[in-house]
């Protein structure tokens, strides 16, 4: 009973993880880069806009609805991603899912005051390399310190 144990374990193990789209949002600001960090809806915590994959969009397409839900950006969105990160979501039920998130650049045009998610999440403009430090995910710290 005990391998049985064994493979399942090990097959749970290797669940591929679920996949999201994450914007980057930047702006240039005295000829310095900026990236819109927004707080988290649960711990307050900094991080980037970001959702699951949208039937009918493309992935920088639902990249960029999501800047628009959470944050109230307006604008272009690169049609590559410039890397990805991994995270654990938490879920109501105590479970935590294992997210790999494809991020895409926006370049922001503007931000509007209304949105879907107004007055429930912070913003706030960052320099990259404090953007990088403010994040608890390891791998979106390492995508910031390279923009």
């Amino acid at each position: 009973m005990s391998r049985f144990i064994e493979i399942v374990q090990g097959l749970l193990g290797r669940r591929p993880a679920y996949l999201q789209v994450g914007a980057i949002c930047l702006r240039t600001r005295k000829g310095r880069r900026e990236v819109l960090m927004i707080s988290s809806l649960d711990t307050g915590r900094w991080i980037i806009p970001k959702g699951w994959p949208m039937k009918g969009r493309s992935l920088a397409g639902a990249a960029l609805r999501e800047a628009w839900e959470e944050a109230g950006v307006k604008g272009e969105v690169a049609h590559d991603t410039v890397g990805s990160y991994a995270y654990l979501k938490q879920q109501s039920g105590g479970l935590a899912l294992r997210c790999e998130v494809n991020v895409y650049l926006v370049e922001t045009d503007s931000l509007s005051e209304h949105y879907p998610e107004a007055g429930k999440r912070d913003r706030q403009w960052m320099a990259p390399e404090a953007a990088a430090e403010s994040v608890a995910e390891e791998g979106l710290s390492g995508i910031l310190r390279g923009l």
